[in-house]
């Protein structure tokens, strides 16, 4: 069952403080894991490309560098106890060589370093997408294979980091989480997006396509449990698991609840799933050709993405890790509300 009040601090279980290293802990989902490391008394350090003044002032420790350099990695990783693998290049368009660079070759890089400097534990942000392929995914469990036909490269580079992490080695504990589409306040993907597209979104599709969600705090939640079970039943090493609100909605209510909580009028005009998915495939011929670097208004990913059901069954990792999510979806947008509420869309628009 969902509660909606519950504080995720009081779920943690009191143990000794360890210090843990976070990369991309200035982002989305590193932000608000670092949250709950430094509330239950960890020494927290964040590895990011750049300096987060709201880190430094709860004490954190940050290291600077580049994810792909190994000796910047290697740095970060010394002398810490337990590694939280969030950062990622995320999206839907770009090179493949920067997708690789960050996804794959900083996961080698930061397996490399926990193995170096003997960190013990690694926790890694993985995504549901790497075994999207364009067709309905209907509480699928962890036994569906990884896809043959990705037409994004940050799935496909997230499937060979994800990869990479399962084969590891029996030196370094592992624990892979696919959590889907997270979203909440400080959201710098997924809210950005909806709302600033708000005049030109279409629903995709036959609008009746169900999809999994996670709210931030339940995400960040998971993580620590992950990390907590591994220490508990080290047998669980290498396992996957999803995570998500436990129960699957209507994607395009779901958009429609966010641009509510924005203060903007629901999507009511459509396209068929065929005609998205051709102007999509379209637009990134004519982009790649005249080399534009900027983001199709379609893809083929999105088109995809929009107009078909992905959700999946969790029943491994409330059963393995304890996972319940502590925030409702309904409790969710109203904090959603709140915070949208309190921002400009010029402060939104630059949280993505």
């Amino acid at each position: 069952m969902v509660t909606d009040n519950v504080r995720t601090k009081n779920s943690m279980k009191k143990r000794a403080s360890q210090k843990v290293l976070v990369t991309g802990g200035g982002g989305f989902l590193g932000g608000a894991i670092v949250n709950l490391l430094v509330e239950r008394g960890d020494h927290v350090r964040s590895f990011s490309r750049s300096y987060y003044p709201e880190l430094a002032s709860t004490g954190v420790e940050q290291f600077q560098g580049d994810i792909a350099d190994k000796t910047s990695a290697a740095n970060a990783c010394r002398g810490v106890d337990l590694v939280f693998h969030v950062a990622a290049k995320a999206g839907v368009w770009g090179a493949y060589s920067d997708y690789y660079r960050t996804n794959v070759t900083g996961t080698q890089n930061i397996i490399e370093a926990c193995k170096k400097h003997n960190v013990s534990k690694l926790v890694y942000t993985s995504s549901p997408s790497v075994i999207f392929d364009g067709t309905d995914m209907e509480g699928v469990n962890e036994s569906c294979p990884y896809s043959t036909n990705y037409n994004a490269y940050y799935p496909k580079t997230k499937a060979l980091a994800e990869q990479a992490v399962r084969a590891a080695g029996a030196d370094l504990l592992t624990v892979i989480l696919r959590p889907h589409l997270i979203w909440g306040p400080k959201d710098s993907h997924i809210v950005p997006r909806i709302i600033s597209r708000a005049k030109q979104l279409l629903i995709v599709g036959n609008g009746k396509n169900l999809v999994d969600t996670i709210y931030i705090d339940n995400a960040a939640y998971a993580h620590i449990l992950a990390a907590e079970k591994l220490d508990e039943n080290p047998s669980i090493s290498g396992n996957i698991y999803f995570i998500s609100q436990g129960k699957p909605v209507l994607l395009w209510e779901m958009i429609n609840n966010i641009l509510k909580a924005g203060g903007l009028p629901p999507v009511k005009r459509s396209i068929s799933h065929k005609a998205a998915w051709l102007i999509g495939a379209i637009l990134e011929l004519v982009y790649n050709i005249t080399n534009i670097k900027s983001e199709p208004e379609m893809t083929r990913f999105v088109a995809n993405e929009l107009a078909k059901s992905h959700w999946f069954d969790i029943s491994a990792a409330q059963n393995d890790l304890g996972y319940i999510p502590r925030v409702s979806t309904k409790q969710g947008l109203k904090r959603l509300e709140a915070w949208l509420s309190r921002i400009s869309h010029e402060q939104l628009v630059n949280q993505s």
